[in-house]
């Protein structure tokens, strides 16, 4: 019988951290392999990650709501033939059993296997602790910390080897560490600002944590922003011809289980658009000097979730018929409502859509998914007055708005790709020409 360390995972595409969203089992329970034990949110999604081993949950090492390094340990379960549930750990401390190094791998389903080695010694350590050796000057010593309060040396650059602890046996704790770093303890926030509340009897102010989805949408539209230089141009459009296509099609039998709107419709037309003007697709490699001619659509669609933006995308959106493409673009929606997006979804977007007229707005300037040269705005649906024919009707009419990475798109390229998405819209018919 052992105790084995379950690390966080790198779960893929490059990522260092995650957040404990919420716990599956507890201590005392017992877990196959492959049993999901947790669930943490990424800078991309939501992932419920199984367990490596069989056993009985020990102790949950970090707590909900904490983000943490990949190679932490997060859990420890208490595994072999001989397992039995542990006994209620003591308020102050648990007892890990003298064990020597052993060769464990930690098996992510889906991301394949990851070695790790864990050595243990006969001491007392405060529950949920984790004792790592350092190096300071004149020799070798075993520091005890927590995984919150090693983010926190992290953050503020404390060597721990060089804190006094002041913690439970020798534990080094959270004040220690500000000690350390000359940083006086935070005041805690009033719950209630000194003026009274504010809407609906709430405080006046509160301050959220900018984790995950948030924290990565913002470094990523930053880095965009300051490094790919943005055009924007816009086109008002007389899209009543794709209204009334799209009605007819929903009548029709091949889309009478689908559900599709004019988004479906402005994406084929991207992806038909795309192939006249290529470089609207492409992709600049500034570490290689090179423009990478991608000859293929990702079709990045940007969905609104309650843990931010994400942009998933529809691979090889160009080789899909319409009804394929409005069922892969629901899909893609539906998942990122529900916060299950994979990490894979968000990887290789080529060009992307952004439908700012859901929200009832007409236009706007959207920045680039890094990585992207072109982004449109689909604006409002709206029945206005218009030039029909040389007679003043009401016709349905949308704005379109065309952001491009200048470096790899000129003006005339990307006129001329926003003048075909009109052209398309506007007469539906030009597709059986161009395609």
């Amino acid at each position: 019988m052992s105790v084995s360390q379950f690390n966080l995972p790198d779960v893929g595409e490059g990522l260092t951290e995650a957040e404990i969203v919420s716990w599956k089992v507890k201590p005392g329970d017992e877990v196959k392999v492959n049993d999901v034990i947790v669930e943490i949110e990424t800078a991309k999604s939501l992932v419920e990650l199984p367990c490596p081993f069989a056993g009985v949950v020990e102790t949950l090492l970090v707590d909900e709501g904490q983000t943490v390094d990949v190679g932490t340990p997060i859990i420890a379960v208490r595994t072999g033939s001989g397992a039995a549930p542990a006994p209620a750990p003591a308020p102050a401390e648990a007892t890990a059993p003298a064990e020597p190094a052993e060769e464990r791998q930690a098996v992510l389903v889906g991301y394949g296997p990851r070695s790790t080695t864990a050595a243990r010694r006969p001491r007392k350590v405060p529950s949920g602790a984790i004792a790592t050796p350092a190096e300071p000057t004149g020799g070798r010593v075993s520091v005890l910390a927590k995984p919150p309060v090693r983010k926190l040396a992290k953050d503020l650059g404390v060597d721990l080897a060089a804190v006094v602890p002041t913690g439970p046996n020798g534990s080094i704790t959270r004040d220690d560490v500000q000690t350390a770093a000359a940083v006086p303890a935070p005041a805690a926030t009033p719950a209630v600002a000194p003026t009274g509340t504010g809407w609906d009897g709430l405080p006046r102010q509160e301050r959220v944590a900018i984790r995950s989805v948030r924290k990565a949408t913002a470094q990523a539209v930053t880095t965009s922003a300051f490094t790919a230089p943005h055009v924007t141009e816009f086109v008002t459009v007389d899209v009543t011809r794709t209204m009334k296509l799209v009605e007819r099609l929903r009548g029709a039998r091949e889309f009478r289980d689908v559900k599709l709107s004019p988004l479906a419709v402005l994406a084929k037309a991207v992806c038909i658009a795309a192939r006249r003007t290529p470089d609207v697709n492409a992709r600049w490699d500034d570490a290689a000097g090179e423009i990478v001619m991608q000859r293929y659509v990702n079709l990045g669609i940007a969905a609104a979730t309650p843990r931010g933006l994400v942009v998933p995308n529809v691979k090889d959106a160009d080789r899909l018929p319409l009804r394929e493409l409005a069922v892969a673009i629901n899909q893609l929606a539906a998942t990122a409502r529900e916060g299950k997006t994979p990490p894979a979804d968000m990887l290789g977007g080529t060009i992307s859509i952004t439908n700012v007229g859901v929200f009832g707005v007409d236009t706007g300037t959207p920045i680039l998914p890094p990585g992207e040269a072109a982004i449109v705005a689909f604006g409002a649906v709206r029945k206005q007055p218009w030039v029909h024919k040389g007679t003043v009707k009401p016709r349905w009419v949308t704005t379109l708005a065309l952001s491009f990475d200048h470096r790899l798109v000129d003006g005339e390229q990307g006129s001329r790709f926003l003048a075909d998405l009109a052209a398309l819209l506007e007469d539906p018919g030009n597709a059986l020409v161009w395609s």
